[in-house]
């Protein structure tokens, strides 16, 4: 009886890993589809009806080809990097609710968690760069972490400005305070610049310059091949899924549906205000099941909006300069960001709307 608990929790987080793994799975084969079509090509098109096995297909012939490692390589910490930033990356989604109540852990400090994780996965890459005895890996490895440590300012600032407005670490309650109206409205800029910062923490174009081909081969995981390269592989694209949420959380209103209708306004023949109007009332809506899957549906859907546009943007802008990113990031992003976290409280003050639980004596 002792184990049931165990058993339980062991359960809880094979049923969120496993979809995230197969999310991370066709989040790829999607943005090789999308850059496809934005290119005037067919993508992979073979494997599988429409392509849709090809991610499969790519992870079975690195699990089956042979490894090959330096012979001068710090071999303990050269496989603890990939794997530090895999589990790193796989943590954050302890704290995600998918409905009002659906997380494996509601945190009152749900906000501070996932930042303290993202933070920390920045020592696998580093690990792995250093420890690979490379010059282009260590070079990469040092762009990667000095580019997550000044983008993480930008990110953690961004969201402080949300909090300002929620007065709660909780992710619930940042999602349940957005019932009343979205924050991307009032936010807009900052969700912006959390949107740039969300690109350069994540190493995706145009801001991959850890990763940049032309100069650095593949960057911090140049030496890495086979099993432990797919681990890279798939902190990288659990890292873009997981940080897409974060926006939708924040910005967009997690798992709230209240302002769905209103997208589709083109629409004319389905009544959507009747239907979301009536869920509370007696019908198939009113069902637990129904409603908990509705909600889900609802995160993902945002989620995958951010996700395309993650990929709109790889597909859009050329790469630019490391000088130029850090110059953005310190001289452009930083004094932008801190005059709103100047004006924000003083507009929260002037309207006497600040959240009770903030105490400013």
């Amino acid at each position: 009886m002792l184990y049931i608990p165990t058993l339980i929790s062991v359960i809880e987080g094979l049923l969120v890993t496993v979809p995230v793994l197969l999310t991370v799975a066709y989040v790829t084969v999607a943005e090789r589809k999308t850059m496809a079509s934005m290119q005037r090509r067919l993508g992979p098109n073979i494997v599988g009806y429409y392509g849709l096995l090809q991610a499969f297909a790519d992870a079975l012939k690195l699990i089956l080809k042979e490894y090959v490692s330096p012979t001068q390589a710090n071999l303990g910490l050269f496989f603890l990097g990939p794997i530090i930033t895999l589990i790193f990356s796989l943590l954050g989604y302890l704290v995600i609710p998918y409905g009002p109540g659906l997380a494996l852990n509601d945190l009152n400090l749900g906000i501070l968690y996932m930042l303290a994780v993202s933070s920390l996965s920045t020592y696998g890459i580093l690990l792995a760069g250093w420890s690979a005895n490379s010059k282009y890996a260590f070079l990469g490895s040092l762009r990667s972490t000095a580019q997550l440590i000044s983008y993480e300012l930008i990110l953690s600032s961004a969201i402080l400005l949300v909090v300002m407005l929620t007065g709660s670490l909780n992710i619930t309650v940042n999602i349940e305070s957005q019932r009343a109206i979205w924050y991307i409205i009032p936010l807009c800029p900052v969700f912006i610049i959390f949107f740039i910062g969300s690109v350069a923490e994540t190493n995706r174009a145009p801001f991959d310059l850890a990763e940049a081909e032309s100069e650095l081969v593949s960057g911090f995981m140049t030496e890495h091949a086979a099993v432990i390269f797919v681990f890279f592989f798939l902190a990288e694209y659990a890292s873009i899924v997981l940080i897409c949420i974060l926006t939708s959380i924040l910005f967009l209103g997690g798992y709230l549906y209240d302002y769905l209708p209103s997208l589709f306004f083109l629409v004319e023949y389905i009544d959507f205000d009747y239907y979301i109007n009536n869920l509370n009332k007696e019908s198939i809506f009113s069902d637990p099941l129904i409603e908990g899957l509705l909600y889900g549906l609802t995160l993902g859907l945002k989620s995958c909006i951010m996700i395309f546009i993650f990929i709109w943007t790889r597909a859009s802008f050329p790469r630019i300069r490391f000088d130029q990113l850090m110059s953005f990031c310190w001289t452009v992003l930083l004094p932008i960001i801190i005059a709103f976290i100047f004006l924000i409280p003083c507009i929260l003050y002037g309207f006497d709307i600040i959240p009770s639980n903030i105490n400013l004596f």
